[in-house]
């Protein structure tokens, strides 16, 4: 679970990073995503992770739609504004839009796609994993691993992370920034589709699915380290290691409230978060 946390965290971390724009509908994207991955199973007849070639590109699509037509604008008209929250109170409500968009739609009912590993473990020693959760795990790193490689060995990647350190130098060194936005946001929510496939196998669908996961996105974004990749992953991983050991001790459904309560004790140390500068803030 840590690892799907992480990779959830990633495409915010680096909408974060590069835009210094707050998702707030980033959650009810991952909705978005496990939506299209189910109909992809139930009307295309296609396995779980097939999905990934339908999932990832649409929501990639969506991304750079999103910010194209709707964010970019709204950035532009504040451009001179002191302290802008146009972006954040637009994703603000396009989370309500499609929370509620879903729901009058597809209604309330949970939704849970049949495969033959969900009910599947493997064991090692006293541990026990099941199979469904393992090939998140699996998935989650190797797509952690690309997607490091991307921005480190392409031009693409080169333009993002140029325009992440400073957009003005970049528009001077010709990058359209403009564009580079909206492929980092299309990268980012085509990571969270990545995620929502990931997710599907083993957790009930529903419209209201994205406020369970966007908040614990939230949560491991600030621990690991505003705008750090390597943070979101880390961050992640922890997350889970404290639910997970928590639940040992207190009931499962009391084990978000000790994450949140050691997040809490954390910043009271480190307020800039595991991977993050305290300069930039």
């Amino acid at each position: 679970m840590g690892s799907v946390y992480g990779l959830i965290a990633l495409g915010l971390t680096l909408i974060f990073g590069i835009m210094r724009v707050i998702n707030f509908a980033h959650g009810a994207f991952l909705m978005v995503a496990m939506f299209l991955s189910f109909y992809s199973v139930t009307k295309l007849g296609l396995h779980p992770y097939l999905t990934l070639i339908t999932v990832v590109p649409a929501m990639f699509l969506i991304g750079y739609g999103t910010n194209k037509f709707l964010i970019q604008p709204v950035l532009k008209k504040e451009a001179d504004v002191r302290e802008p929250i146009g972006a954040l109170l637009l994703t603000a409500g396009l989370m309500i839009i499609l929370e509620n968009g879903f729901l009058g739609v597809f209604g309330a009912d949970y939704k849970m796609v049949q495969t033959d590993f969900a009910n599947k473990s493997l064991q090692l020693g006293s541990i026990i994993i099941t199979l469904p959760k393992l090939y998140a795990f699996v998935l989650a790193v190797v797509v952690t691993i690309l997607f490091y490689l991307f921005l480190q060995k392409t031009e693409i990647g080169r333009k993002i992370r140029a325009v992440g350190q400073d957009r003005n130098a970049a528009r001077l060194m010709g990058i359209n920034v403009e564009k580079t936005f909206s492929i980092a946001f299309g990268m980012g929510l085509a990571l969270l589709g990545t995620a929502g496939v990931a997710l599907l196998p083993f957790y009930n669908l529903h419209p209201s699915i994205g406020n369970v996961f966007g908040t614990t996105a939230f949560v491991t974004v600030v621990l690991g380290g505003l705008g750090s990749i390597p943070g979101a992953i880390v961050g992640g991983l922890l997350i889970g290691i404290v639910e997970s050991v928590s639940s040992l001790f207190v009931q499962y459904t009391l084990s978000p409230m000790i994450v949140l309560y050691a997040f809490l004790l954390f910043l009271f140390f480190r307020p800039s978060g595991l991977f993050g500068s305290p300069h930039d803030w």
